[in-house]
């Protein structure tokens, strides 16, 4: 509803760039990503992930295409804590960067 996955600009032969869908709800859009900025500020565990990807060696995202991801992952996070009843967790948030290192060791 947030319109903020991923579409792929392609056709036949050529691929193009990558970029958010944009068919969801504007509002919901904006609101989460003005949301995030003030969380990767005041969160540790989003500012650690914020970092992760901005500096990582493999596909390091600019900036904002990093805080848009983080968007994603907040509204994960969200639908996790609703639909299941789960509390929050930072460090099984923060297990994605972990993954991404143990893959490239082995």
């Amino acid at each position: 509803m947030a319109g903020l996955n991923i579409v792929e600009n392609s056709s036949g032969k050529y691929k193009g760039q990558t970029c958010i869908s944009k068919r969801g709800r504007g509002r919901l859009r904006s609101s989460l990503f003005k949301a995030m900025i003030t969380i990767v500020a005041k969160n540790e565990e989003f500012k650690q992930l914020h970092r992760y990807y901005t500096t990582r060696e493999n596909n390091p995202l600019k900036k904002k295409q990093s805080l848009i991801a983080l968007c994603c992952k907040l509204i994960r996070v969200f639908y996790a804590i609703l639909k299941k009843g789960v509390k929050y967790d930072g460090n099984k948030m923060l297990s994605d960067i972990k993954r991404e290192a143990l893959a490239r060791t082995a």
